[in-house]
């Protein structure tokens, strides 16, 4: 009676009894089987059937592994592309799944990353030495391009799957910045020891696609201390975007004083440069609390109400040098929507001011329209406050104005107001 084994178990059967001996065994069970009667010749032939039968999954178990059944070992993707990434500056995380759906452990044996482009990229991986039957594990890859353009490399793992490896083709592109400074130096105007010039600006752009990444910000050279910076920069900017630096000079000795506003980021040539250059007198007056500026006496004139076409009253502003150096006056200029109202009538400035010295600049008011009108006086010169400025404001009235005060005659409760066209003709009560 033959045995229906199934293929796995019959290939069992046959590694843990061979051949010749089985046909030599059932030869002997036959012919003593034949001495027995039917029901008994049934049971005997049964339960040895039963028995290996039951054995047979122990049997595979220990060794004896189906030919038929196949390794097999796959990723989730054969590619990881990071798309464009600026030059220096690390892409999010790409991932990938190595899974292992044999019926033996994969064994981990190397993970490297080649070609032409290999140390852009960089891997982790939670696999370990070997990935369990039916388990995945997880590489996490991302790009850092050292270079603007085309990046390629291959993630390869060497294991005991079938071929030996499994690789992934890794792809992206660099982008860059593209940086400028401006102005390309700075010099400031001569002051005395111990005071704080304006802040004077420089202008980063970035001009490229790629993010501008700023590594350091800082002041070198002979002279560092002398010169102070703040900036909005941060530590990036973005692509065709811009920031500023405000440069400011505390000289501490007299005489000249130089500097470097070095800027290091991932554009080419990694270095902007801006030259700084400061001069210095004397110690300040008064244990150095004087101002470090030429000052205006005032920030605004006001002329009040005034008739259309009717010159005002000239009103004075007067401009103090406090630099402890001679002032160079480039020029002096009435600017603003209503500039042609207000007129400079007397300038004692001419174009330079003493040290410690004054001038006085008149300004009046003649409005052409009714209403409010406004403009700016400006006072051009090589202090690191240029220029001075000024607000100038008026009314622009339609006819005369008239003012008047309380009576002091009891009784008194108001004026009668009369109206003429010439004088010493007909009025009328308005």
């Amino acid at each position: 009676m033959p045995l229906n084994c199934p293929q796995a178990q019959l290939a069992c059967a046959k590694k843990a009894s061979p051949q010749n001996k089985l046909s030599s065994k059932l030869d002997t069970f036959n012919a003593q089987a034949a001495r027995f009667p039917r029901t008994r010749l049934k049971r005997a032939i049964l339960a040895p059937a039963v028995i290996v039968l039951a054995l047979m999954p122990v049997l595979c178990r220990s060794g004896f592994a189906d030919p038929g059944s196949p390794l097999t070992v796959s990723l989730s993707s054969a590619n990881l592309s990071f798309g464009y990434v600026t030059v220096s500056a690390t892409s999010a995380a790409r991932t990938v799944s190595l899974m292992n759906a044999s019926n033996a452990a994969l064994v981990i044996q190397g993970i490297v990353i080649t070609g032409s482009n290999a140390t852009d990229f960089a891997q982790s991986n939670d696999c370990g030495t070997s990935v369990a039957v039916g388990a995945n594990c997880t590489f996490s890859v991302t790009m850092t391009p050292t270079a603007p353009g085309s990046r390629h490399a291959s993630l390869t793992i060497v294991d005991s799957g079938p071929g030996g490896s499994q690789t992934v083709n890794l792809t992206g592109f660099g982008i860059a910045p593209s940086v400028s400074v401006s102005p390309p130096s700075i010099s400031f105007a001569s002051r005395l020891t111990g005071t704080t010039s304006a802040a004077r600006n420089i202008t980063v752009s970035n001009g490229g696609p790629g993010l501008l990444l700023i590594t350091n910000l800082a002041i070198i050279g002979a002279n560092a201390s002398d010169f102070a910076q703040t900036n909005s920069c941060g530590n990036s900017v973005g692509a065709r975007r811009s920031c500023t630096i405000g440069v400011s000079f505390t000289p501490f000795a007299s005489g000249s004083g130089m500097a470097v506003v070095s800027l290091s980021d991932n554009a080419s040539g990694g270095t902007q440069t801006v030259s700084l250059l400061g001069f210095a007198t004397g110690p300040p007056s008064d244990s150095g609390n004087a101002p470090s500026e030429p000052i205006l006496s005032s920030t605004s004139l006001s002329f009040g109400n005034q008739p259309i076409a009717v010159s005002s009253t000239a009103q004075t502003i007067t401009l103090t040098n406090n630099t402890g150096a001679a002032l160079s006056v480039a020029g002096l200029t009435i600017g603003g929507a209503d500039a042609g109202d207000f007129a400079e009538i007397a300038n004692s400035c001419g174009t330079s001011v003493a040290a410690g010295g004054t001038c006085t600049i008149g300004v009046s008011f003649t409005p052409s329209h009714s209403g409010q009108r406004a403009a700016t006086l400006s006072i051009a010169d090589n202090a690191g406050n240029s220029p001075q400025t000024a607000s100038l404001t008026g009314t622009g009235c339609p006819d005369v104005i008239l003012s008047w005060a309380a009576s002091a005659t009891p009784g008194v409760v108001g004026y009668d107001i009369y109206r003429g066209t010439a004088s010493g003709g007909k009025a009328g009560r308005l």
